[in-house]
């Protein structure tokens, strides 16, 4: 079974609302390059509610069989150019999901999590109460931790490797990434207001599905899951 995310008809209102809209119009092929962009599949800490961010934790059995589900649902895909964070939960879920396809799976450390410094390994629920004002912060100029990167130092690297993608040869490319660099995805793909405007919760083994062109970014599918 297929399921979309659970917001899909507020995101198609959000997006309206802000000047972005859900595409499925059919552009000029000759420019066109579509990237699906996934988040890994589940860790112990994310069943635990850990901060992940570049410490190097594996799949665990769950996240094992949603790398195994996304590659039933990806196995039609076209893709001939994937990448994914160099980190090993991103890694895992990137070879499961290639299935028996001969390509090449380049590693890029643009694409890894946040750095969140002393947060790493540290619940969700504990730093809430200890640092209210970081955990729940919206400034882009904000570490999430003391120690760590801000979103905009995200956005930035995250903007660099998706220049190359976009400027690149591939017309169909796959990226396994984190939460983290999905969100700045979002904010460099389509722009600030639009990627706030959403509220997401990125799922651990979800797809987001981007159609680019030269007039820019167009979102196709959001946070969808298979089952």
């Amino acid at each position: 079974m297929v399921r979309g995310g659970t917001y899909a008809l507020t995101i198609t209102e959000t997006l309206s609302a802000v000047g972005w809209w859900m595409d499925l119009s059919e552009p000029n092929k000759t420019n066109m390059r579509e990237l699906v962009v996934v988040r890994h599949g589940r860790t112990a800490w994310n069943a635990e509610g850990r901060f992940q961010g570049q410490t190097d934790v594996p799949l665990d059995e769950v996240g094992l069989a949603q790398a195994r589900m996304l590659a039933v649902g990806l196995a039609e895909e076209p893709f001939d150019f994937a990448v994914s964070s160099d980190l090993q939960r991103a890694v895992e879920t990137a070879r499961i999901a290639l299935g028996g396809r001969s390509l090449e799976l380049h590693q890029d450390a643009r694409w890894r999590e946040g750095y969140f410094g002393s947060w790493e390994g540290r619940r969700w629920e504990d730093l809430v109460v200890e640092q209210p004002d970081r955990a729940f912060s919206h400034d882009p100029f904000i570490r999430f931790s003391p120690d760590g990167e801000t979103f905009d130092q995200i956005c930035e690297r995250v903007r660099s490797a998706y220049e190359e993608i976009r400027e690149g040869e591939a017309r169909s490319v796959l990226v396994v990434t984190h939460g983290g660099a999905l969100h700045a995805m979002l904010r460099v793909a389509l722009g600030a207001p639009a990627a706030e405007a959403m509220n997401i919760r990125f799922a651990s083994g979800s797809l987001t599905r981007f159609r680019i062109t030269k007039r820019g970014a167009r979102l196709l599918d959001l946070n969808r899951t298979f089952d």
